[in-house]
């Protein structure tokens, strides 16, 4: 103790306080420290616990979603016109061979060292070169399993690999049934390989009313139900389909199925660990189309048989459903499933199949137009059903031009209004087209609908018709309308452009006594009757076109397809019909259109046909009553052989005269 005092007096020892003053702004500044970091804890823990919860959801959750099947087409009598067919494909799960992948990289980064390659791939080539060897193992096990030579494209692998690996990815697109069955009995259950089975769309009968039906195109856009789940997580999809035109296309939101899916718990690296929650897809809406499928059928292999382009529309004439639209040239419909090749729209392009005729092939209507000529007239007075306004000797003189009746050469005489008709006569047409004048001849024609669009719920139907008048003629072109123009007016000719569809409608409009009517390609059972603007003549009048109409397919320019030969009769039908040939100067020559349209039974009609013919060689001539006479007689057989009972019943019988007797 002693030595410790003197210590202290010498200066040898310190002495410390036990408190000091300049430390004590640490001890605050520590605590504050300590007390915001438990705060910030307890806020993140206690009170934004659901936000980390919603973050590592995100992280670990997957969401994959699996288009629905399409809804089915059919035809009024519920044959199935478009459905589905099972896909199968082999695919591989890319997600579950990130183990392989890695221990592949290994080999390929070791094997580049060892051969002491100077140009060494960077660390992405090497993982695509290694992720490309393990597919390619597995792949060689299907091409042994199946005798196939199928090989991996390592830039779509790549793709797939870095944008979708929860998605599985196609080594072998389109699998024969038979080949989907070996591979199931070959797989094991726990395989990354494995058999997918998905849905395509088929045409049972091919060709038939392609234009009509449309076809579909793989897209990324598909139908979610509003409480489908996992929104906000990361998700992949399967392609699914859509309409790009005809029925597929107009109809696509009705036909589209409702998506289904799976949304999968993964690890840190991707690896799907369970399933949390799944829904099974929804097929889309069937609907029932107005085609008649045996109808259609019949058009088109008439039509086949001239190897020309053409079209044919019938429709009911009452409520204005389409029993057939036929277009050729056309194309097989389940050429474009599951996907269209190169080769075929190229063949498609050059044959110029992609045109539906029926609605947006535009022409002159020829002679068909002398029925809107004869109701024109009629309307203005200007001619009578029983009055010869002309006499016909095949050519005469008028306003220093030379007029010729180009149907049967003339000499038809004092033709009346229904021999003018049937027998076509031209000239009769030229002097009731200038008493008419052109501007009533186009009142009257737009007063059918002709000129604009018919509104049939089809994508793409023309809207360049037209139905041209003087004012026209001075507007586009700065001349004024000559004689010659009302002449060729009146027989179809000129500028005058309609579609097949718009004649059929004016066809079922003159059946039915009217001025319009809509085209409707779904089937109603409960559609009504049309009622439209009345034709608005009197029936001496209608009576006259209708009797012309009915010659035409008994001693007019139409006998021939109709009751010449006996074999061609269709017993019990009358039928009430105009034919027309028009002319287009090409090049090469004139091309002639065959035209005919008619509509039957006259006692009450049913049916109302148009039909188009496009000659294809030059100055050959291709007649409305020899080319598309046949194609609505082959439709109106089908029709009588499936209604009878719309058919009126016969004429009584006349008793047989009695014998006196002796």
């Amino acid at each position: 103790m002693a030595e410790y005092v003197a210590a202290q007096k010498t200066g040898l020892v310190q002495s410390h306080k036990g408190y000091n003053p300049r430390i004590i702004f640490f001890y605050f500044a520590i605590t504050l420290a300590l007390m915001v970091l438990v705060g910030g804890l307890g806020y993140r823990q206690l009170l934004r616990s659901d936000l980390y919860q919603e973050k590592e959801k995100n992280q670990s959750q997957r969401r994959i979603l699996i288009p629905g099947p399409r809804g089915n087409l059919y035809d009024r009598d519920g044959r199935l016109l478009v459905g589905n067919r099972p896909r199968f494909a082999a695919v591989i799960y890319l997600d579950e061979l990130r183990p392989e992948f890695r221990r592949e990289y290994i080999n390929v980064r070791k094997t580049y060292r060892e051969i002491g390659d100077a140009d060494l791939p960077n660390v992405a080539q090497m993982s695509i070169l290694a992720r490309h060897a393990v597919v390619t193992r597995y792949l060689n096990r299907i091409n042994a399993a199946l005798g196939r030579h199928e090989e991996v494209d390592a830039k779509a692998l790549d793709k797939h690999f870095l944008s979708q690996p929860q998605i599985p990815y196609t080594l072998i697109a389109d699998l024969h049934p038979e080949e989907y069955a070996r591979l199931l009995e070959q797989l094991p259950v726990n395989s990354p390989l494995q058999v997918y089975t998905s849905s395509t769309r088929y045409y049972p009968y091919g060709p038939a009313a392609a234009h009509a039906l449309g076809y579909v195109s793989s897209t990324n856009e598909i139908d979610l139900a509003k409480d489908f789940p996992g929104a906000d997580l990361m998700t992949f999809q399967m392609k699914g389909s859509g309409g790009r035109n005809g029925l597929e296309a107009q109809f696509d939101d009705e036909l589209q199925g409702e998506a289904g899916g799976s949304i999968y718990r993964v690890d840190p690296a991707g690896v799907r660990v369970e399933s949390l929650e799944k829904r099974r897809p929804v097929q889309g809406k069937n609907l029932a189309t107005s085609l008649d499928i045996d109808l259609q059928l019949a058009a088109e292999k008439q039509m086949k048989l001239y190897e020309m382009a053409g079209a044919a529309v019938a429709m009911d004439v009452n409520t204005g459903e389409v029993l057939v639209m036929a277009s050729l040239p056309s194309y097989d419909l389940n050429d474009f499933s599951p996907h269209l090749s190169t080769t075929v729209a190229h063949d498609i392009n050059e044959r110029g199949a992609w045109l539906n005729r029926a609605t947006q092939g535009l022409y002159p209507p020829g002679s068909t137009f002398k029925i809107i000529t004869s109701i024109a007239a009629l309307r203005a007075g200007v001619v009578e059903p029983d009055e010869p306004i002309i006499n016909c000797n095949g050519v005469f003189y008028r306003y220093s031009h030379r007029f010729v009746c180009y149907n049967g050469r003339g000499h038809h005489g004092d033709v009346l209004m229904p021999t003018a008709i049937a027998q076509s006569c031209d000239i009769y047409f030229y002097e009731a087209g200038w008493r008419t004048t052109p501007e009533v001849l186009a009142a009257e024609a737009r007063r059918f609908g002709l000129g604009s669009p018919t509104g049939i719920e089809l994508p793409h139907e023309s809207t360049s018709s037209l139905v041209p008048d003087p004012a026209w003629k001075m507007e586009r072109r700065g001349l004024r309308w000559m004689p010659g123009d009302t002449a060729n007016y009146a027989i179809g000719q000129g500028d005058l452009l309609v579609t097949p569809l718009q004649m059929a409608a004016f066809a079922a409009s003159v059946a039915r006594g009217q001025t319009r009517t809509t085209p409707y390609v779904l089937h109603d059972p409960e559609r009504p009757t049309q009622r439209t603007e009345s034709i608005g003549l009197s029936a001496k009048g209608y009576a006259a076109v209708l009797e012309g109409m009915e010659e035409v397919t008994v001693s007019g320019t139409a006998k021939t397809a109709f009751t010449t030969i006996p074999i061609q009769r269709i017993p019990g039908l009358r039928v009430a019909g105009k034919t027309g040939t028009a002319q287009k100067r090409t090049a090469e020559g004139t091309i002639n259109f065959a035209w005919f349209i008619c509509f039957a039974p006259i006692e009450r009609p049913q049916v109302a046909i148009a039909v188009m013919i496009e000659g294809d060689t030059p100055g050959e001539e291709t007649g409305g009553g020899s080319f598309s006479a046949p194609v609505a007689h082959d439709i109106l057989k089908a029709w009588a052989e499936k209604h009878p009972d719309l058919l009126p019943p016969p004429p009584p019988a006349t008793p047989p005269a009695k014998v006196a007797l002796r």
